[in-house]
């Protein structure tokens, strides 16, 4: 590691830590043990892995998205039994200092979505698809999909996890109506998209940065 990507990653982590202190229920210790963790399956910056079992890109998300999502495991309005086994056992305080770490990742996208559909993508996003009633994705997530606050971060997130989770949408979100987040919103949307056109979408914003 050379002393830029060092420098970095220690102004980072003091960012992190420092928001964790003033709450002060994590110690230095710990939260880099906690890091280290996520980091063995989100990549080293918090990039994603683009594997058989695509694992999403963390790096650059919205703090109050993630810290949403991951209460969200705990009390399994969203189903993924490894992700509430690492959830349920983050203090508020932890889960706050490891959204504020991974905000401030910035790495290049991954990419391997293919090009071919990204005009198609593009127009979705921007546009919508006004036949079948759907809005466009900017208007939530933002004219460069970096969304805001309970609304994620879609720029450069791995291409296979947007569709197997959009393809999913109604399986893995919403598990608990009495309990509806930001997630309820997309479940018509998702209702009204067409394979093809899921493809697409998660082909644009993939490259995006």
């Amino acid at each position: 590691m050379n002393l830029i990507k060092a420098t970095s990653r220690l102004v980072i982590l003091t960012i992190a830590f420092s928001s964790a202190a003033r709450a002060d229920a994590v110690s230095k210790q710990n939260f880099e043990a906690k890091i280290g963790y996520c980091q063995d399956c989100h990549g080293p910056s918090g990039q994603g892995y683009r594997g058989f079992y695509p694992i999403p890109r963390l790096a650059g998300q919205q703090t109050e998205y993630l810290e949403n999502q991951l209460r969200a495991f705990v009390e399994h309005r969203r189903t993924n039994n490894i992700m509430f086994n690492v959830a349920h056992n983050l203090s508020p305080t932890m889960i706050r200092a490891l959204a504020t770490n991974f905000r401030h990742f910035n790495p290049r996208p991954l990419g391997g979505a293919p090009k071919n559909l990204v005009a198609a993508g593009k127009k979705i996003f921007e546009d919508g698809v006004p036949s079948a009633n759907i809005v466009a994705c900017a208007a939530c997530h933002g004219p460069d999909a970096t969304g805001k606050d309970e609304f994620p971060r879609l720029a450069g997130q791995i291409y296979p996890y947007v569709v197997k989770t959009l393809s999913n949408w109604g399986k893995e979100r919403g598990q608990i109506p009495g309990k509806p987040d930001t997630s309820a919103v997309m479940q018509p949307v998702v209702h009204s998209l067409t394979k093809s056109q899921i493809e697409a979408v998660a082909a644009y914003v993939s490259y995006l940065r």
